[in-house]
């Protein structure tokens, strides 16, 4: 009684995993009802429609270039806005003669690159970029801490984010390294008193403070401290 109970089970086993076989096969072969040609369909997409619901449907889009994805973005009025903050910004460096159009400028944590940009308008070609992630054409992808450069290499560096750093000692300490001697460091951070400069200055051991003064950028209350790198720690 019980072999006969077996065989049973065993039978009943192959017919379900039969059945189950031949409808994932259905499923695989089956094209989806989403997946319609554009072709074909002279009406113009419904609101519900707008995105892709299945890898068919969204095989017949196009992909957007970068640089049409650029364009986009940099035509933003936030964006315009940011690059103006940044020439003016650059541009009174300038006036004060730390910065030239030969300059070789590098902007550490540069973001999606509004400084690279308002540095490119006042005239200044050699101008590198750099960022945890890169925003093509304007920054690359590399590490603030653990910078790709030679030493001495650039005339300035420049950096809105040092107050964000996660190790201040080391971030600066490569900005010094790849800055040549008589070269400037510029940082621009949240405001700050007398003695908050004043711990500021202490991670510059390789530089001489040129001045710290309070400026406005992209909205922002801040401080612009100018150090200057000097062959011996001041």
């Amino acid at each position: 009684m019980e072999r006969h109970i077996q065989i049973f089970l065993n039978k009943l086993s192959f017919i379900s995993i039969t059945i189950a076989t031949f409808t994932l096969l259905l499923l695989f072969l089956q094209t989806p009802q989403t997946c319609i040609d554009p072709i074909e369909s002279n009406s113009n997409p419904k609101p519900h429609h707008k995105f892709p619901k299945s890898s068919c449907e969204a095989s017949h889009r196009s992909i957007t270039s970068l640089d049409k994805k650029n364009h986009r973005l940099w035509s933003t009025k936030s964006w315009q806005n940011a690059v103006a903050s940044f020439t003016s910004f650059f541009t009174d460096l300038q006036t004060l003669g730390h910065l030239h159009n030969h300059s070789n400028i590098l902007v550490v944590s540069a973001g999606a690159g509004h400084s690279v940009m308002a540095l490119n308008r006042i005239g200044v070609g050699d101008v590198t970029g750099v960022e945890l992630l890169e925003s093509p054409p304007l920054v690359s992808r590399s590490d603030p801490h653990n910078l790709p450069f030679f030493d001495s290499v650039f005339d300035l560096a420049f950096s809105a984010h040092l107050d964000l750093a996660l190790f201040p000692a080391r971030y600066v300490g490569e900005m010094e390294r790849t800055v040549r001697i008589g070269g400037l460091c510029v940082v621009a951070m949240e405001e700050c008193g007398r003695e908050e400069v004043k711990e500021v200055l202490k991670l510059f051991r390789k530089s001489k403070f040129v001045e710290g003064k309070n400026v406005s950028l992209i909205g922002d209350k801040m401080t612009r401290i100018i150090m200057r790198r000097s062959k011996l720690p001041p």
